[in-house]
């Protein structure tokens, strides 16, 4: 009889649809998204949403139309245009910024992926991202009208996108769960864009600003290739910086909200910080629900 029991129990049409497909080895659709990892499936996802733009824009659509349907502005938000919260964390207009990001969610998704699962990672992504866009444009909406205000906060005019909210929650969350852990800061990119964002607000003459942004741009993929070089002296050219993984969020955003003030930059720094409160808060979650995993997990990356 006890055999019978378990024959019934665990026979294969009463087992349920999904773990029917996770004990299929011919299924080709479970085959094929377990050939990567959910962060490979996101940066995939990203690369998609850019040529689709590419595509867009070659059939004559408007970048004006294409920020419209894609990008995230506060006061289209409040007006009632909220999907761009999750159609902007997977667009990226400019080829470098969607090449510097997708390297950073490789890096840092991957890695986190490896400690808390392809489910959670992927819930936590869009739930972060989700959170950095609500931040922004809250902030930019009721603070960021006038003057400094809209340096700091960001006019709500202005468009938003790109997944850097949702990767910097990955990095707020990694500095919960491996705070000592060491880690490199790819300065070199970053500096290039202050420079640039510089030299647009004293340089009057085009052609010299389009040489310069060309030049600027070969540097930040020279420095982003640099990453994978075997020689130290090559990789010295990125200007990496070496800190523990808790530092790494303050100085990816404090430097440049005091620049700024000063200058024009063309980043989300609020996006950036509602992306890191999303991982902390989800991080102090983890510690307390699971503290003897976190601390192994932070020992072992220490």
């Amino acid at each position: 009889m006890a055999e019978k029991w378990f024959n019934d129990k665990f026979q294969k049409r009463n087992l349920r649809a999904y773990t029917n497909g996770r004990l299929n080895e011919n299924n080709f659709y479970n085959k094929l998204f377990r050939k990567f990892s959910i962060t490979n499936w996101l940066i995939i996802t990203n690369i998609l949403v850019y040529i689709l733009i590419i595509i867009l824009k070659i059939y004559g659509i408007s970048e004006e139309t294409i920020f419209n349907i894609f990008a995230l502005q506060a006061n289209s938000f409040f007006g009632g245009n909220y999907w761009a919260l999750l159609t902007s964390m997977f667009t990226h207009i400019w080829l470098p910024h969607l090449f510097f990001n997708m390297i950073s969610l490789f890096f840092v998704g991957n890695f986190l992926e490896r400690l808390i699962g392809r489910k959670k990672i992927f819930v936590f992504y869009i739930i972060s991202g989700l959170f950095a866009g609500t931040f922004y444009s809250f902030l930019s909406f009721y603070f960021g009208n006038t003057g400094l205000r809209a340096r700091i906060f960001v006019n709500p005019q202005e468009y938003s996108v790109g997944a850097s909210g949702a990767i910097f929650g990955i990095a707020g969350l990694l500095a919960v769960l491996t705070p000592n852990m060491k880690v490199y800061l790819i300065a070199g990119p970053v500096i290039a864009l202050i420079i640039q964002s510089v030299l647009h607000s004293t340089v009057q003459e085009t052609t010299i600003l389009s040489l310069l942004d060309f030049v600027i741009m070969v540097y930040i993929f020279f420095s982003i290739f640099t990453i994978f070089s075997f020689n130290p002296n090559t990789r010295k050219l990125s200007i990496p910086l070496g800190m523990p993984f808790w530092v790494l969020p303050i100085i990816a955003i404090v430097p440049l909200v005091i620049i700024g003030i000063f200058v024009n930059l063309p980043i989300g720094n609020t996006a950036h910080f509602g992306g890191l409160i999303a991982g902390f808060l989800y991080g102090k979650y983890l510690k307390n629900k699971y503290r003897n995993k976190t601390e192994m997990i932070s020992k072992k990356f220490s």
